[in-house]
């Protein structure tokens, strides 16, 4: 794992595997600039994806796999209709944008293939940045261009936007593949339909609307299954999941601290997310030193900003005013979220005899100068 313009970026074994495929399925010049390119443009495409979601104050990280790039998020707010689209037109767009650029400034024309051909620098650049970025944007799940359009259909028909846009895509990529089976020009994107396919496949096996795992712990408690409910905590707080937005949990404080009663000593971690809901529920309960470390190990784990905030707002409740104001110092250095520390100085109760300090002011200042920094 490494950070990018402050944002976590973990590589898996699968992309890498994918990359190397490439390579030696062509075995030839072709195949290092194509293997090249796809890294290359798979992370700028995600990259897109994780600024444009930072815009809005939510805290993204990226994830590099098989076939596929993912840039999960965790919004501090509902976002709109059209945030959620920009977020996914943004991927695309600046894949294609710079590709487009790049191509021109060595002297090729985007839109004409026979402009790249004498070269497989060029062919690679084109296929992996205007075509592959191209692809993205056709209206079908789970592509980009499929959930601009789920956004779009579900301003007629709120709460059916996904089921109707899953059977379409669905039947678009069966219609697809029969086509590209039966012509010879075509055959070669058999994996890529597979992918899209099975990927289709598992969507439709899990259209219950997600729930975070507090309320499934929450559901399993009410039942008498107390066991099992802690069984879920532990494992959400300490198995990472990079590559999915994680619901947001609505229950009620009573129900939380019940759930929270049920968690072993030490409390378990791994997962960034879910280890910030814990740390802030520590705070509600009182806890405060406890959530102080907790959130502290947690930062030290994932740096970001939500989690130096968290420490920041322990201490402050503490009475410890050197460490608040250091921690919220890091908060903004670290930089993965300026809108939401901005958020989170303004409305939290425990910064309320900080807020007028010189050194907070001086933070709060400067992240109204620059609220989102963009690479």
């Amino acid at each position: 794992m490494f950070r990018l313009f402050g944002f976590p970026v973990q590589v898996r074994p699968g992309f890498v595997m994918f990359m190397v495929l490439i390579v030696v399925l062509y075995g030839n010049e072709f195949g290092v600039w194509l293997a090249g390119s796809l890294a290359a443009f798979t992370l700028l495409h995600e990259l897109g994806h994780a600024v444009a979601a930072r815009r809005t104050g939510a805290e993204a990280r990226i994830s590099l796999n098989f076939l596929a790039g993912y840039a999960s998020y965790v919004p501090i707010r509902k976002l709109s209709r059209r945030e959620q689209a920009g977020i996914s037109f943004a991927g695309p767009a600046i894949q294609i944008a710079t590709s487009c650029a790049i191509l021109i400034a060595l002297g090729a024309n985007p839109l004409d293939r026979s402009s790249v051909d004498g070269s497989a620098a060029l062919l690679a650049i084109w296929w992996a940045g205007p075509v592959i970025g191209g692809f993205n944007l056709v209206p079908i799940l789970p592509l980009d261009g499929g959930n601009i359009m789920m956004n779009g259909l579900d301003w007629f028909i709120p709460g059916r936007s996904q089921r109707i846009m899953l059977w379409f895509s669905i039947g678009a990529t069966v219609a697809f593949a029969a086509f590209a089976f039966t012509n010879d020009q075509y055959r070669g994107f058999a994996i890529v339909i597979g992918f899209l396919l099975i990927t289709q496949l598992q969507m439709l096996g899990s259209m219950k609307a997600a729930t975070s795992p507090w309320e499934d712990a929450n559901r399993a408690l009410q039942a008498g299954k107390q066991r099992r409910a802690t069984r879920i905590l532990v494992s959400a707080l300490s198995q990472p999941r990079p590559a999915q937005t994680p619901p947001i949990a609505r229950l009620q404080p009573s129900e939380m601290t019940d759930l929270v009663a049920l968690l072993p000593d030490p409390l378990p971690s791994g997962d960034p997310w879910n280890e910030y809901i814990l740390a802030n529920q520590l705070i509600r309960l009182g806890r405060f030193e406890e959530a102080a470390h907790y959130a502290a190990d947690s930062f030290n784990r994932h740096p970001q900003t939500l989690a130096a905030a968290t420490v920041a707002r322990a201490a402050g409740a503490l009475g410890d005013q050197p460490t608040a104001i250091g921690w919220l110092q890091t908060a903004a250095e670290i930089g993965t979220s300026p809108t939401a520390l901005m958020t989170i100085i303004d409305n939290s109760p425990e910064l309320i005899g900080l807020r007028q300090h010189p050194d907070v002011v001086a933070i709060r200042r400067s992240l109204i100068a620059a609220p989102n920094p963009t690479p």
